[in-house]
């Protein structure tokens, strides 16, 4: 099994980049799109495979090679980039058809489209395998410029702008991160120049003998500098206007994979470094992300927002939460937060699926939100409610469960007044999703039913997929707790 898993890690990251190469290939727009959406289901085998074995191995040791680490937590990550990227690439020829670039043509935009969104997957299946913090940086920095060409896709002004605004908020961001990594670097180094010294394995065995001043500043500086990729508040300002403009396939990956895994990240370097910086530090810099992005996100959830608009601030709210479950340190927090990764991503990712039919009954929805689907199309209305009644915490979903692990981790570990703030912001916007749901549901329709169905078939059978996922997931979620992988993170026997 081992030797097989290190052929998976070489085989995972490669693979959708054969697809893009194949995709060039293509002579018309509709084999391109036949390259790309059936070489991504083919691409996405071998990660969702490694996902599969590195979980079955949760009670051993991580796997390790020279750039790589293959172990339970990262796991949960790979899937949800795999299983994203690949329902993704399925839903991007229906958008395709109608929202073609204006500037390249038919097949010039299929390949701009295919060969940035192939690369900028590849680099993410590659993110969770990362064993050394400033391959992760690479990395992390390497799925810039193909998401940001992704984001101002359409040629139109508004996209354009959301495109740089989105490369050069990350772009700083990341180099404030790279300052702290730098640092890090010379107060880890003992008289040996090697990049090993980031490995997170040997950042956490030098941990406890590091200065604990320099040790903190450089925390500081990288947490900091990853939040602006993470969309954590209140360095999240390219977010709301990179998710509305780009593709709905696109920002399904960027809400559902790229946050969560920049995320990731944040995590391994805590876990590594809490002996050097304290956990206390560790809880107030999470903790404050995680209750500001709660606290700006919450507003706008009550607030009548055009349907991606409102899936965007919903991932600045999830990822407060991801947030603030990293800053507790505890088990439940940790199986709270894994749960959510996995939860997050299938009810996200759907939400902007929906938005492909979702604008051929409502136009209107791209600038208020949408009503009464279920007058329309039962098949749209059950993908908009099985994405809203999820995201918003609604039992039986596993983000309920999730946010009840998280909270109960809070408490235990404390500071009591943390979770208590939290707990009622999650209220606060459960009620908004909730006013949402009912309105875009049963409220007044408007719009017209389409002359064809096409599009809404796909949904219906996305909708259905996600929704035995998920109460599938909830299901395991209640071993989670007391489960090898969980054991392994926080070192609990």
């Amino acid at each position: 099994m081992d030797d097989l898993i290190a052929v998976l890690v070489l085989v995972a990251p490669l693979a959708p980049v054969v697809v893009a190469l194949a995709v060039l290939a293509g002579t018309d727009a509709t084999t391109a799109d036949r390259i790309g959406r059936w070489g991504s289901a083919a691409a996405a085998v071998p990660a969702l495979v490694l996902g599969a074995l590195a979980l079955v191995r949760a009670g051993d040791p991580p796997l390790t090679g020279s750039w790589w680490l293959v172990d339970a937590p990262g796991a949960f990550f790979l899937l949800t980039v795999s299983v994203v990227g690949a329902a993704s690439a399925a839903v991007s020829p229906a958008w395709l058809r109608t929202n073609p670039s204006s500037r390249a043509g038919a097949l010039g935009s299929r390949r701009v489209y295919w060969v940035a969104f192939l690369l900028f997957w590849a680099t993410l299946v590659a993110v969770p395998l990362a064993r050394n913090l400033g391959v992760a940086w690479i990395l992390i920095e390497a799925t810039t410029a193909a998401s940001a060409l992704l984001v101002a896709f359409s040629g139109k002004r508004s996209a354009l702008e959301a495109g740089w605004k989105y490369l050069v908020l990350t772009s700083l961001g990341l180099t404030v991160a790279l300052f702290g990594i730098v640092m890090l670097y010379v107060t880890a180094a003992t008289g040996e120049a090697s990049l090993a010294i980031l490995d997170w394995d040997a950042l956490g065995a030098r941990a406890g003998a590091l200065d604990h001043d320099p040790a903190l500043a450089a925390f500081v500086l990288i947490v900091a500098g990853l939040a602006t990729k993470a969309g954590w508040a209140p360095v999240h300002n390219w977010l709301p206007d990179a998710h509305s403009e780009a593709p709905p396939p696109v920002s399904a990956l960027l809400s559902a994979a790229l946050l969560p895994a920049v995320a990731l990240i944040a995590w391994r370097l805590s876990l590594a470094l809490v002996p050097a910086v304290g956990e206390d530090a560790v809880r107030m810099l999470f903790g404050g992300f995680g209750l500001v992005s709660l606290a700006v996100a919450v507003p706008f959830l009550w607030r009548p927002l055009p349907w991606k608009r409102l899936l965007a601030y919903s991932s600045l709210e999830h990822m407060g939460v991801i947030a603030l479950a990293i800053a507790f340190q505890h088990p439940l927090a940790t199986a709270g937060l894994l749960l959510h990764v996995l939860g997050h991503g299938l009810a996200k990712s759907l939400g902007f699926y929906a938005t492909v039919p979702l604008l051929r009954y409502q136009p209107s929805a791209a600038r208020r939100p949408p009503r009464g689907l279920a007058s329309l199309d039962r098949g749209l209305a059950g993908a908009v409610g099985v994405s809203l009644g999820t995201l918003s915490g609604l039992p039986p979903s596993p983000l309920f469960l999730s946010e009840l692990l998280i909270l109960a981790g809070g408490f235990a570990a404390g500071p009591a007044w943390m979770s208590v703030l939290a707990a009622a912001l999650l209220a606060l916007g459960f009620l908004g999703m909730a006013h949402v749901l009912v309105e875009g549901l049963a409220g007044r329709p408007s719009g017209r039913r389409p002359s064809s169905r096409r599009g809404t078939r796909q949904i219906q059978v996305l909708a259905t997929a996600a929704a035995v996922a998920l109460l599938a997931l909830t299901v395991a979620g209640y071993a989670l707790p007391g489960s090898d992988i969980v054991r392994a993170v926080t070192g609990v026997a």
